[in-house]
């Protein structure tokens, strides 16, 4: 399951994950595709750290969500599946 978050408002993104993650969770879905989207590139990085605004809020998202204790892990995503710009979201096995 995908869900594409580039392009949205914070609020509006938060909003949508939270959707995702209770949809994937009724499914029985236990991988979830964030694509968060990557920062512009700006020729003035110094090649310090750089990510977009919901890239930064995500984990904070991830770790106060309903549904925190039924996340796994979170990883990048592979190259093929856009790489820094999305993450996986594994959720656990339900009981």
């Amino acid at each position: 399951m995908t869900i594409d978050l580039h392009g949205h408002s914070l609020s509006a993104a938060h909003s949508q994950l939270n959707q995702a993650l209770a949809s994937a969770w009724a499914r029985d879905v236990r991988i979830l595709l964030v694509v968060t989207g990557k920062p512009p590139k700006s020729p003035s990085a110094s090649g310090g750290s750089r990510r977009g605004a919901i890239r930064g809020e995500i984990g904070h998202w991830l770790e106060t969500s309903s549904y925190a204790d039924r996340i796994a892990s979170v990883r990048i995503a592979h190259r093929r599946h856009g790489g820094d710009g999305a993450l996986y979201v594994i959720l656990r096995r339900k009981k």
